[in-house]
């Protein structure tokens, strides 16, 4: 199944965009090669509003995010996960306007470090962020004209959701789910065997609409899905092969799967090795020197 990324994308940087019934997206100016255009935060409702994703601590996306909100009140504040491009100016939105937060959890990692391990994105994190309310997976928060249902979709970070607005077709898929690319899976934060059962769990949805992190809608996520599963796979079985034609590190593998990559990004492209190596680990079909890392050597099991 081949897998088509739609990179057409108009941030509207500055001002906001109506996606759907009582859905304005605002994208945050924090564009990079990790966030696309930048962070998409999401303002539900008509009078009394929610809010999805505040975004990062950004003096130019707080300004746009209440010239949105024009003085309505905002009851909820809802963080998908709590990396620095999603959840930091929670703190900023909820001394402003009161509403209650509402996440999975605060940041953890999807596995225990080992000894002298050390864990290379903590600078990506917000460790600042605990919620008011810690969201079960499959609770429902009602609100003012609007439902939404938090499904726990781990993979990206182990403390990651998606918010399914009840009775819609229309589910912000943060960034497990994304028209413009694959998701980041990087360990230890990160978890290839989580995201690929993540994405089994939506698969059983019958969601019509995604609106994702970053870039534009996904307008057949079934399809979609099926085919970042291929494309998981399809990854997977390159790692095996480059294992039987003698590589057995992840520089080595990173240089061939990823000749044309810019060098800038071997070093995230080596964690998405590492997380398909740590699944392929735990499933007896590659061995490990040591704990499943960024210098360990790997073989085939035979």
């Amino acid at each position: 199944m081949t897998l088509e990324f739609d990179t057409v994308f108009e941030p509207a940087h500055g001002s906001f965009v109506k996606v759907a019934p009582n859905v304005l997206r605002v994208t945050a100016p924090n564009a990079s090669p990790f966030t696309f255009h930048g962070t998409n935060s999401y303002i539900v409702g008509r009078d009394t509003l929610a809010l999805i994703d505040p975004g990062p601590d950004d003096e130019r996306h707080l300004k746009t995010l209440l010239e949105a909100i024009a003085g309505r009140p905002v009851s909820h504040i809802f963080v998908s996960h709590t990396h620095r491009d999603h959840s930091p100016l929670a703190a900023r939105l909820q001394a402003l306007t009161g509403a209650r937060t509402l996440a999975y959890g605060p940041y953890r990692p999807a596995r225990m470090l080992s000894t002298g391990q050390i864990n290379t994105l903590d600078e990506s994190h917000d460790t600042h962020f605990t919620p008011d309310i810690t969201l079960p997976d499959n609770g429902l928060i009602d609100g003012d004209g609007w439902a939404i249902r938090a499904i726990h979709t781990p993979g990206h970070a182990a403390n990651h959701m998606a918010f399914a607005l009840e009775n819609t077709g229309l589910l912000f898929s943060a960034d497990h789910v994304m028209s413009w690319s694959t998701s980041i899976i990087a360990p230890p934060d990160g978890n290839m065997a989580d995201y690929m059962a993540s994405l089994d769990r939506l698969l059983e949805r019958d969601d019509q609409f995604f609106l994702p992190g970053h870039g534009g809608p996904v307008r057949q996520p079934q399809a979609f899905m099926r085919g970042l599963k291929a494309h998981r796979k399809m990854r997977e079985r390159i790692i095996l092969e480059r294992l039987k034609k003698g590589d057995r590190t992840i520089p080595e593998m990173v240089r061939t799967i990823y000749r044309k990559t810019d060098p800038h990004l071997h070093s995230a492209a080596g964690l998405s090795v590492l997380a398909h190596l740590e699944d392929l680990v735990s499933r007896g079909l590659v061995t490990s020197t040591d704990t499943p890392a960024i210098d360990s050597i790997y073989e085939l099991r035979s």
